[in-house]
């Protein structure tokens, strides 16, 4: 999962499925005439007819995530929509060093747009800048460069909206419950996404002051973990009305623990968007009600970005003749009256 944190509040807002570059805004419209003598925006935008051949270098981190995994699967099948774009994508590696030589093989390549989610974002800001300098537009996923210099546009997902969204629903759920307690599985402590996930969460239980959270555990983002850091907190808290588990993959690992210890006196919202947890969400026979997303679906879109940059055009639904600086996808909440229209976006 994402190691650096989002610039906070700053992007702007996008659903959660990848959309193409044609239609990656919708304009709000009028039914006004538009007024005599107004200028009227005739830039070229994107869309999904061939034009100039676009490659594109993709540079991730090692896949050893269902999520990360589900970012290169996105960046692949949406490369493959266009016959326009060649997509040179590095093997990944969470070894800083690796990673840079992997980029800087993409730069001396002279590739025309480089899409990068860095293992580590601060230390990667250089070759960031290297490539920038290089006139290599850079698309920063996720994992957020420390300065904006290296990168053209940042996409990525919104750690504090998961908190809150989640904290939001775990309220609604537990508004009429007098003296309602919940408690936490977060993910790895020393990471800010972490902080800024529990920051949202806890902002959003103010909102409920009959809502107490009373205990909290950090996991690892693994199935092991979640399954040994959910076993404690079940012996330690007898009692509780809701669990919000911060990750899917550790997800599966505190269903687990619960299962086995045969509580199913609560609630359970989880977080990413994995597959395993939708269906669970749909079967609804598990404690697990809800899970907030964290979309990988920013793969595609950095790839739709990336192509519109690489033929110079805008996109439609924008009076701008450039693309955004940044862009943050919306961590929606996905219940079982709503999973159908996600499934596709779930990942395994």
């Amino acid at each position: 999962m994402p190691e650096i944190p989002v610039p906070s509040r700053r992007g702007l807002l996008f659903g959660t499925a990848a959309i193409g570059a044609g239609a990656l805004l919708t304009a709000c419209t009028s039914n006004e005439p538009e007024s005599k003598g107004e200028a009227t925006n005739n830039a070229p935008v994107a869309d999904d007819k061939p034009g100039k051949a676009v490659t594109i270098g993709f540079a991730g981190p090692q896949a050893d995530h269902g999520w990360l995994n589900a970012i290169n699967q996105n960046a692949r099948s949406r490369a493959k929509k266009y016959s326009d774009v060649t997509l040179d994508i590095t093997e990944g590696s969470n070894d800083t060093a690796t990673q840079i030589g992997q980029i800087q093989t993409l730069i001396n390549k002279k590739v025309d747009v480089l899409v990068v989610l860095p293992a580590d974002g601060k230390a990667l800001t250089q070759v960031g800048l290297q490539a920038m300098k290089a006139g290599i537009p850079v698309i920063n996923l996720d994992r957020i460069f420390a300065s904006p210099q290296a990168y053209r546009c940042w996409i990525g997902g919104d750690n504090y909206g998961m908190g809150l969204n989640a904290g939001r629903y775990i309220g609604e759920q537990l508004k009429n419950k007098p003296n309602a307690k919940v408690i936490e599985l977060a993910g790895i402590d020393n990471l800010e996404l972490t902080k800024q996930r529990t920051q949202g969460f806890d902002d959003a239980l103010k909102n409920y002051p009959n809502i107490k959270k009373v205990a909290r555990q950090a996991a690892d983002f693994t199935v092991e973990s979640g399954q040994a850091k959910m076993a404690q907190l079940l012996q330690a808290q007898n009692q509780f009305d809701a669990l919000w588990n911060h990750d899917d993959d550790q997800g599966v690992g505190a269903l687990r623990a619960i299962a086995q210890a045969g509580r199913d006196d609560f609630l359970m919202v989880g977080g990413a968007g994995a597959k395993s947890a939708m269906d669970a969400i749909k079967a609804d026979n598990s404690v697990l009600k809800a899970t907030v997303l964290y979309p990988p679906t920013m793969a595609a879109s950095a790839i739709d970005i990336a192509r519109a940059l690489g033929q110079a055009k805008g996109v439609s639904g924008l009076a701008e003749l450039e693309i955004p600086a940044s862009l943050t996808l919306y961590s929606a909440v996905v219940t079982k009256e709503n999973v159908d229209q996600y499934l596709p976006t779930g990942f395994s």
